[in-house]
């Protein structure tokens, strides 16, 4: 595989691979983690939701922030998922990747991974949420 990629078998580290400068997009099955992640990355998606609340984040990927284009999915099957062709996903990836709708989905979606990023840094909304919810428990105990 010297030079043309690389196979991990067993558990992967995603968000080391999504904030990767190679990756240009995400195929995601739009679970929250996932989605969390691939926003902080930057990383446009491609959606391919299976089950739950799945579906929901499809629609904020993809309708509410527009950072991800849908492969077309369009029912929850329980055990194996919606059938969707190899063209649908052709086209997805290359929606994604090529064009000035690539660039727009690309540029808005770098936008949140930066806001992503700067709320978890030191004085961030999250960061300070987190630490007023430690304070709040703490005085609790004591």
């Amino acid at each position: 595989m010297e030079g043309e990629g690389l196979i991990i078998r067993g558990w992967a580290p995603q968000v080391l691979i999504l904030e990767h400068e190679a990756v240009g997009a995400f195929v995601t099955h739009c679970g929250w983690n996932s989605t969390l992640e691939g926003v902080a990355a930057g990383v446009p998606m491609v959606t391919w939701p299976v089950a739950s609340e799945q579906f929901y984040n499809e629609k904020l990927i993809t309708e509410v922030l527009k950072i991800g284009v849908s492969v077309g999915v369009q029912r929850w099957a329980a055990l194996v998922g919606d059938n969707i062709n190899k063209e649908a996903v052709e086209k997805a990836v290359t929606r994604i990747m090529v064009g000035q709708e690539a660039e727009e989905i690309r540029s808005r979606e770098r936008g949140f991974g930066k806001m992503a990023r700067r709320a978890v840094e030191e004085d961030g909304s999250s960061y300070l949420d987190l630490n007023a919810l430690i304070e709040e428990l703490m005085s609790l105990s004591g």
